[in-house]
């Protein structure tokens, strides 16, 4: 690639000894608050498109180029381009690694990457490499090693990388880390998250629409059953942490001034995609034979630098409703999704439940009073809004962005943890400390505020 030169220069300097802060920049990219900034896609499949579809309602964008190696995924996308009266943008996608072509340009800033997710840290890595102010979507790694990767590479380069972690930009979220923030829980003890979602029509369908009926995957599937689900049959751990583990993370500080220290994980049998196929498919279809290593419900406790625990938990595999399962417990008060209800010491009735919702109007977050109606009908509630927000305005200053390399290497060292932690019958595992003892002196990032 054309920066490579650059790249080896800054590769140099780091390995000599030059600490590079982590809102310092060599990256080709300039501040760019009074242009607009030039957007990349690589992938516009479903959840690429929903960033695609966020980016040309705003004025301070251009989509400059995209890539997808499905055609039809790209006719979607530039009958979008016409539609909002966009220039067309140029094309990529004529094999797996034409994304590094589109990565040569010149008039690209900035890059979203939404792919399956063995191609998310090979893909991030060429992105920060090229100087390209780079967004992942989630998980950003598999393995500890591709962790370090995203850590080594933003640290040599000085390119930024933000993890699209939409969850921690829920309204309700929002609004219990503004009472964390104003300390309404007290001191923080424990908390619960996860990513409790029925995916089994996900997971399985009939190779024609990405969430009928059917139970094909593989090459017989379509959309996320094409690779998400030979996932859960290889790996038995908690592949999907960040919707749950990110806006806890963020709740306390972890990165900054905390840290995780230590997980450990335990699965269960896994029986529900089985009794899926043989439910929708009959007891002869071929897919019954499949062996799935992943456990229906996997359960990982995790430890902080601070003392408090984290219970994370992954259920996709059975039938239940959609929940994340939050709980924010501290010293005054606690606050459970399930339920919609909080307690706060000394406010509440004694040994009684309040319907969270006055409290959540209460702090409401500022981001929401602001932005709220924009961000209506843009996905998941409005919260897609807010993440993509978040990423053009910190790529337009190119600085370092509220969910940052060290939070995508944190919160996706979980899965590979996990497994290991379940392979040994839930033996303790040390998380890496990414930051390399910086945690301990990086600021809080001031998420109370209306801008992004």
């Amino acid at each position: 690639m054309n920066s490579r030169r650059n790249f080896v220069k800054k590769t140099a300097l780091a390995s000599a000894g030059v600490s590079l802060l982590s809102n310092l920049s060599f990256g080709a990219m300039t501040n760019l608050t009074d242009k607009k900034l030039r957007l990349a896609f690589i992938g516009v499949g479903l959840r690429g498109m929903n960033h695609f579809k966020n980016a040309l309602n705003r004025k301070d964008v251009d989509i400059t180029a995209i890539c997808d190696i499905d055609p039809e995924r790209i006719k979607i996308a530039l009958k979008k381009i016409d539609e909002a009266n966009f220039s067309k943008p140029k094309v990529f996608g004529n094999s797996d690694h034409d994304y590094r072509n589109l990565l040569e340009l010149n008039d690209v800033d900035a890059v979203i990457i939404s792919t399956p997710w063995l191609w998310h840290t090979k893909m991030a890595v060429d992105a920060m490499k090229a100087g390209k102010y780079t967004g992942l979507e989630v998980s950003a790694a598999n393995t500890i090693e591709e962790c370090w990767d995203l850590v080594n590479t933003h640290e040599a380069t000085g390119s930024h990388l933000m993890i699209l972690e939409n969850v921690n930009y829920r309204r309700d979220v929002l609004a219990v880390l503004n009472m964390v923030k104003q300390n309404v829980f007290g001191e923080l003890v424990h908390f619960r998250c996860g990513y409790q979602h029925d995916l089994r029509f996900v997971k399985l369908n009939d190779g024609k629409s990405a969430y009928g009926k059917g139970v094909e995957f593989g090459e017989k599937g379509i959309s996320e059953s094409k690779w998400r689900t030979q996932h859960s049959v290889l790996r038995n751990g908690d592949v999907y942490p960040t919707h749950g583990a990110g806006p806890i993370a963020t709740m306390c500080d972890v990165n900054r001034g905390n840290r995780f220290t230590s997980l450990s994980s335990n699965a269960t049998k896994a029986i529900g995609l089985h009794n899926y196929i043989v439910k929708h498919g009959g007891k002869e279809h071929p897919n019954t034979k499949v062996k799935f290593k992943q456990g229906d419900v996997i359960t990982t406790t995790i430890e902080t630098a601070k003392g408090e625990t984290i219970i994370v938990t992954h259920d996709c595999n059975l039938p239940r409703p959609y929940s994340l399962g939050f709980r924010v417990q501290g010293a005054n008060g606690l606050w459970e999704v399930d339920g919609n209800r909080m307690y706060i010491e000394g406010q509440s009735k004694p040994h009684q439940w309040d319907e969270a919702d006055q409290w959540l109007k209460k702090y409401d977050h500022p981001l929401w009073q602001k932005h709220g109606e924009l961000a209506n009908g843009t996905g998941h509630g409005g919260m897609d809004f807010f993440v993509l927000n978040a990423f053009v305005e910190s790529a337009k200053e190119n600085i370092a962005p509220p969910l940052d390399v060290y939070d995508a290497a944190a919160w996706s060292a979980i899965t590979p943890l996990s497994e290991l932690s379940i392979e040994n019958n839930g033996e303790p595992q040390d998380f890496p400390d990414f930051t390399r003892g910086m945690w301990v002196k990086r600021k809080p990032y001031n998420w109370i505020k209306s801008k992004y």
